[in-house]
């Protein structure tokens, strides 16, 4: 295991993104969206992701110069053609938009659509939040969740992100996927050839595994609760803006790799201020948060986020860490990446 400077690491990435041509705009989000996740603790939608990314870029999946086109906007609602951008590149733009519609009419709701994997949903929630809003963040994914009493996927891993501002510390990120765990983290496990516990995925006969090689589908948080919050996800980045379903949209790893994915993605930013005070608001939850943290003596208690902000404190002191099969990934781009290793 290996343990990487976040700074050098960010520096390379983003002359390696600018060595292919990638946009300034798309390098700063892509970049930032990896390093902030890493930091996170979130490796499934962190650094680990970079040299996948690299490949769309090359392969020409992923618009270098995309012309991300704001086609419609009403008072409180907008919707976006991301033109193949880099999902971390137009959700930013997207969370941005909402932001200024919620702060002249009380809430702003985008919906992208022609887009592509978007990395971590807490990414672009946590924008706003930082800024003092309440917000949502939604994606669509290709089908990996097998349906409830059934032995096939039909919806992705649809992920729910819900973030607040909280007083003196970073917001409150609620960011969950609609299956236990992502199909990443079933990824890491097989490189990693380490056994996965039985109710995170299923074989192709739908039956529960341990073995990662097998494992062809995700298991559903709550098994039918958390396929109809998938539903629910789809709705919104799917049958709202018109655009391809789960069993549609190609699958991220194993189709090849120019072949362009159709993701869509949903946000939505609330003005505090519309509804109370907003120190007030951000006191009142602290407070809440605080009271349920020490609930025990014996055991620690979290709220959703903590984690992450522990990940966070530990890892920008100490360095990413990477494993070394990864890790060889990153050097067969740029051998320059020697240079991040503490």
């Amino acid at each position: 295991m290996y343990s990487l400077y976040h700074n050098k690491l960010k520096t390379l990435l983003i002359n390696e993104f600018k060595s292919i041509n990638l946009c300034s705009d798309s390098n700063h989000h892509v970049v930032n969206s990896m390093i902030e996740t890493s930091l996170r603790g979130i490796d499934s939608h962190g650094v680990n992701l970079f040299p996948h990314y690299h490949r769309a870029v090359k392969s020409g999946r992923i618009n270098c110069n995309p012309n991300i086109n704001i086609y419609s906007r009403s008072g409180s609602t907008a919707t976006i053609d991301a033109d193949r951008a880099f999902g971390h590149h137009s959700g930013s733009k997207a969370i941005e938009v909402a932001q200024e519609l919620a702060e002249k009419t009380g809430i702003g709701i985008v919906s992208v659509f022609n887009s592509t994997h978007f990395g971590a949903a807490g990414y672009f929630a946590l924008q706003a939040s930082r800024n003092n809003y309440l917000s949502f963040s939604f994606t669509n994914a290709d089908a990996l969740v097998k349906v409830t009493n059934a032995k096939k996927p039909y919806f992705g891993t649809n992920p729910i992100c819900f973030t607040a501002p909280m007083e003196e510390e970073e917001p409150f990120c609620l960011d969950m996927a609609t299956s236990i765990v992502s199909w990443n983290k079933i990824l890491n496990a097989k490189r990693n050839n380490t056994p996965i516990n039985s109710n995170w995925a299923a074989d192709k006969d739908g039956i529960e595994c341990t073995n990662p090689g097998e494992a062809v589908m995700l298991e559903a948080i709550g098994t039918y609760k958390g396929f109809g919050l998938g539903m629910m996800v789809e709705i919104l980045c799917s049958i709202l803006i018109d655009g391809p379903s789960g069993p549609n949209i190609l699958p991220m790893f194993s189709s090849p790799i120019e072949a362009r994915r159709n993701i869509s993605h949903f946000f939505m930013v609330i003005n505090i201020d519309y509804f109370t005070d907003l120190l007030e608001f951000k006191k009142r939850l602290k407070d809440i948060a605080d009271e349920i943290r020490r609930m025990s003596n014996k055991k620690t208690i979290y709220v959703p986020g903590d984690p992450e902000k522990i990940q966070f404190a530990k890892r920008i002191k100490n360095g990413i860490p990477m494993d070394k099969l990864k890790y060889d990934e990153f050097l067969l781009i740029n051998k320059d990446f020697k240079s991040v290793v503490y």
